[in-house]
């Protein structure tokens, strides 16, 4: 009878420690760079880090994405993997900084992993030849670490890519069109889940896949900004057709209902707040902000957003 007790007291324990530490995991997410191809100081291009357990995750590579990853204080050599939505230049023209500054600088010495559509294993075998010079200088004046350049790319399609101590990247379609293939990803770690739109028009794919999610961040397109470049109606539908409204982004999160939406990509970066929440609260009445570089989403039992210390 002890014995007894004693293994489901012991068992009962076991269970308790898996709901606390489970109740304790979250996933933090920073958004490195909320901007689009406009070369502006207060949104650089496009990249999301997200930290979960003992992962570190970039999710695409705009312009400074180095720079504020080296702002936030987390090191190229302890990032796990790159992940890209698309091939467009804003988000990518990033990454030769982030790998090889991240090397030389960070000190990395072991492998990437680098994930994207079709083209990506083509895009990294080109950079490797165009940066042979360099890669072969740092190897022999600089002794940087014989592992710390070596990216492992994969072009990927739709389901799980990634899969490492409880965390769980999955791809999957969106609709960028005349861009394809173009992904959005989820992430889900103890419990808790973000999904990360890419660039899109409004896509019944990404409502699928964003179900449950705590966090959705979202791109988004202002056409009063859109105006301020005078470059005359057809141009302005052409880019609106690429990407989402706020009022379409609004019935998006209404069918999704995250505890939070959060806009990236704005397209025009000089788009204001004014411009974006209002509409979007015409169909959704849930919590939405507009992101900021630098801006952190702290994802636990609560939802918390705070700004990154930079001291």
């Amino acid at each position: 009878m002890n014995v007894t007790i004693f293994h489901w007291s012991f068992l009962v324990g076991i269970v308790l420690f898996g709901l606390l530490s489970a109740q304790g995991q979250t996933i933090k997410v920073t958004l490195l760079g909320t901007g689009c191809p406009a070369p502006v100081m207060n949104r650089f291009g496009p990249s999301i880090l997200i930290e979960a357990g003992d992962q570190k995750l970039i999710f695409d590579a705009g312009r400074g994405a180095i720079q504020r990853l080296a702002q936030v204080k987390v090191g190229f050599k302890d990032i796990q993997g790159v992940f890209l939505t698309h091939l467009h230049s804003d988000h990518v023209v990033g990454f030769p900084d982030l790998w090889l500054t991240g090397w030389l600088n960070g000190q990395r010495d072991k492998p990437l992993l680098l994930f994207g559509p079709r083209g990506t294993e083509r895009m990294m075998k080109h950079l490797e030849q165009a940066f042979e010079f360099d890669i072969r200088i740092r190897l022999y004046d600089d002794r940087s670490s014989p592992e710390g350049f070596i990216v492992t790319a994969k072009d990927v399609t739709e389901g799980i890519v990634y899969e490492v101590n409880g965390v769980k990247v999955t791809v999957f379609d969106v609709d960028h069109r005349p861009t394809n293939p173009a992904f959005g990803y989820r992430v889900d770690y103890g419990g808790r889940s973000v999904v990360l739109s890419g660039d899109t028009r409004p896509s019944e794919n990404l409502v699928k896949h964003a179900a449950g999610a705590d966090v959705v961040v979202h791109e988004v397109v202002s056409r009063d900004s859109l105006k301020q470049r005078q470059r005359g109606d057809e141009w302005i539908k052409m880019i609106i057709s690429h990407h989402t409204t706020p009022e379409q982004a609004g019935e998006i999160f209404a069918k999704i209902k995250p505890k939070l939406a959060v806009y990236s990509h704005i397209v025009l970066p000089s788009a204001t707040e004014q411009e974006l929440i209002p509409p979007t609260r015409k169909m959704y009445p849930g919590q939405v902000i507009l992101g900021e570089d630098l801006m952190i989403i702290d994802i636990g039992e609560k939802v918390t957003v705070r700004k990154a210390r930079l001291d």
